[in-house]
């Protein structure tokens, strides 16, 4: 769809290049300052907008944010693999504007999945509390507690159904589901804990899904190699990648924290705004 011209290619680009040293900064100064007891994705990873965490710059700096250094050098390697060849051809003004849009999209789309998901908690949770029975309880469990070994939801519910007459279990059940919704403290190590509505979701990878698509978008018959050995076009592999990702969100698989909503929100977005731009801009669109 588009015609390269070699002379004017830069390996690393400026915008790219400057993503990849922000994104690195800001792991090492999340290790340093975790040292001193403080988690900077509590400040600038992206919370749910119920949670006593969530701050409106969130939706961008999560961008800027990774929980490791395996997390980091995907994003930044897809970046630089992908983001460098848009960028020589749009030039670093609406590559930049391009990154962001996918990145913001993608965390409205997974905030807009997440209120979806804990809307009907919480509307499950509201029904319980009318009716607090053992047998509502272990329902509850099921139909909405992930692992519920880890928080001890299962040694409760044993408990209540060997003594099923104790009103002690009652209240104990609401303040268990209290806390793994919405946190708690704990008296033993004084210390807070979260709840899963303060969750951070931290991560470029929906602005970085966003490129990918750009690249499959714009090249969609160029080949890349899978392990380097696979020949596969640029608009199978992403289609193939999208496809992926909607099925592992709905799967929601027990253990998944992968954001699969906030990439595909990254390329439907891209979408968007690569069909903005060409129909709007048709002569300057590459």
């Amino acid at each position: 769809m588009t015609e390269f011209r070699p002379q004017r290619f830069q390996v690393l680009p400026s915008v790219v290049k400057n993503l990849i040293i922000i994104n690195a900064i800001m792991l090492l100064l999340d290790y340093v300052m975790k040292k001193y007891g403080i988690n900077l994705a509590d400040y600038l990873g992206l919370h749910y907008w119920t949670s006593s965490y969530f701050r409106p710059w969130q939706i961008v700096t999560h961008m800027f944010m990774h929980g490791n250094i395996g997390h980091l050098f995907f994003n930044m390697f897809a970046l630089w693999m992908f983001g460098n060849v848009i960028e020589n051809i749009w030039g670093p003004k609406r590559f930049l504007i391009f990154y962001f849009v996918c990145g913001i999209g993608a965390a409205l789309c997974h905030l807009t999945v997440l209120g979806f998901e804990f809307g009907a908690i919480e509307k499950a949770f509201a029904l319980y509390q009318q009716s607090p029975t053992v047998d509502h309880f272990e329902r509850f469990i099921v139909q909405h507690i992930d692992n519920p070994g880890r928080y001890g939801f299962t040694d409760l519910l044993h408990e209540w159904q060997a003594n099923p007459g104790n009103l002690i279990f009652r209240n104990q059940s609401t303040l268990f589901i209290q806390q793994y919704l919405h946190g708690g403290y704990d008296i033993n190590t004084h210390t807070s804990f979260y709840g899963i509505m303060d969750e951070a979701t931290v991560g470029a990878s929906g602005a970085v899904f966003g490129v990918l698509f750009a690249f499959g978008y714009l090249f969609p018959n160029t080949e890349l190699y899978i392990y380097f050995l696979f020949p596969l076009k640029a608009k199978y592999f992403v289609a193939l990648y999208a496809i992926a990702e909607l099925f592992s969100g709905i799967q929601n698989s027990a253990g998944d924290n992968v954001a699969h909503f906030a990439h595909l929100g990254g390329m439907l977005f891209a979408f968007l705004l690569l069909r903005y731009w060409q129909r709007n801009n048709r002569n300057s669109f590459y």
